[in-house]
């Protein structure tokens, strides 16, 4: 009775320790997570609201240092499909057992292709577009004459017609590009030093992307198991394959995007250059490569592009102009009807509305570069939202299509 006595206050005794221990609590665990997110969210749009031009000034910065990497990304993206099927080739066709072998073959063909490709751009297309530009440049003052010329053979021909706002919008405009494009002439020198030193940037921007490039696809395997590490690590087991067959969604979306929108681009430009060489337009080189440029925008690009070249050949003969803008029309058919869903189906499902908000935010973050990949950032946000609702309508055991 003595040693219970005794052990009975010593075991009340940690009883006691043990309640004063913290206890692991995932209920409490999950809250504290959900408040920390919530406040930071809170954070971020309060820094936003407050200060725009300075988040908005930050996240260009980081965009811009982070520029190799994204067209090094790019450049892996576009060359995957081509040195797969290259492996395939040399594996099947060539007899060539080792996988390594094809994969390194594959690589140098790819990558001695598009350095061809960009020397010939360098040593063929660039020398033909600054002759077209220093050509128009010079021709600036007759095609004014041919301008006011334009409009007072307007008037004669049609008496009734009123002109006259049109006419001073360009009596107003010329005088003033006469002006911008004289002072260019007299800040040559500092311009040629800083068009020197971006392009210094841009190309040794453009040699470690395409060292980037390299390493990604030597790596690919790699750095996809990697990031499958990381998914089995940070997700629920119960959600490790769904979240993997979005994400292997995602990829598709993207790749698709990419891909084909290059392949679309390039045949569009083809067909313009040829096109206006057969209709005999003026500057078909390089109105053609802006057309093919802007075309890597959907839905809009093609007018975007279209807008310098039909101001040039406006100038130079409205007839030639309207020959123009007719063509086209006619290519935007031909790529938004045939060609576009030929090549890449419906990896952009998503409404014009939203690809000008798309584009608008990309375009203030990354220029141009941010315009064209914005679209398939917009189209996979799309997809992950429409995934969202469908699982929440699901949950509530609501039907959507009786909403």
């Amino acid at each position: 009775m003595d040693n219970q006595d005794t052990a009975s206050p010593a075991s009340s005794e940690k009883k006691k320790q043990a309640k004063k221990k913290f206890l692991p609590n995932n209920q409490y665990f999950t809250i504290s997570v959900y408040a920390l997110v919530v406040i930071a969210c809170a954070a971020l749009i309060i820094r936003v609201v407050m200060t725009p031009h300075a988040v908005s000034n930050g996240i260009r910065s980081v965009v811009r240092l982070l520029m190799p990497f994204i067209i090094g990304a790019l450049i892996a993206f576009i060359l995957n499909p081509l040195i797969n099927w290259m492996i395939r080739l040399l594996h099947d066709r060539c007899r060539l057992k080792s996988i390594r072998v094809c994969r390194v073959l594959a690589m140098v063909i790819a990558y001695a292709f598009v350095l061809g490709l960009l020397l010939t751009c360098v040593l063929f297309i660039v020398p033909q577009i600054i002759s077209s530009i220093t050509d128009l440049i010079n021709n600036l003052p007759n095609l004014t004459k041919m301008t006011y010329q334009f409009f007072q053979d307007l008037e004669k021909r049609f008496p009734n017609l009123d002109v006259s706002t049109v006419e001073n919008a360009v009596n107003d405009f010329l005088p003033s590009a006469i002006r911008s494009l004289r002072s260019v002439a007299s800040n040559f020198v500092p311009a040629i030093y800083t068009f020197s030193v971006s392009l210094v940037s841009a190309l040794l921007n453009l040699l470690i992307a395409f060292i980037v490039s390299v390493y990604m696809l030597i790596d690919k395997k790699r750095l996809a198991r990697h990031f499958r590490l990381l998914i089995y690590t940070l997700v629920p087991e119960s959600y490790i394959q769904i979240t993997l067959q979005i994400l292997g969604h995602c990829n598709l979306i993207f790749r698709s995007f990419i891909v084909g929108k290059s392949i679309d681009s390039l045949i569009i430009g083809v067909l313009c250059f040829i096109f206006m060489n057969i209709l005999r337009m003026d500057y078909a080189l390089l109105i053609s490569v802006v057309v093919g440029l802007t075309n890597m925008i959907p839905y809009f690009g093609p007018f975007i592009g279209a807008i310098p070249g039909l101001m040039v050949l406006l100038m130079v003969s409205p007839v030639k102009a309207f020959g123009f803008l007719i063509l086209i029309f006619i290519l935007q058919q031909f790529d938004g009807l045939f060609l576009g869903p030929k090549i890449m189906g419906d990896s952009v499902g998503i409404k014009p509305l939203w690809i000008i908000v798309s584009i608008t935010i990309g375009g203030s973050i990354g220029g141009v570069l941010g315009m064209f990949l914005s679209v398939p950032a917009a189209a996979i946000i799309g997809y992950l939202i429409q995934l969202f609702i469908e699982y929440r309508l699901k949950k509530r055991k609501i039907n959507p299509d009786t909403i």
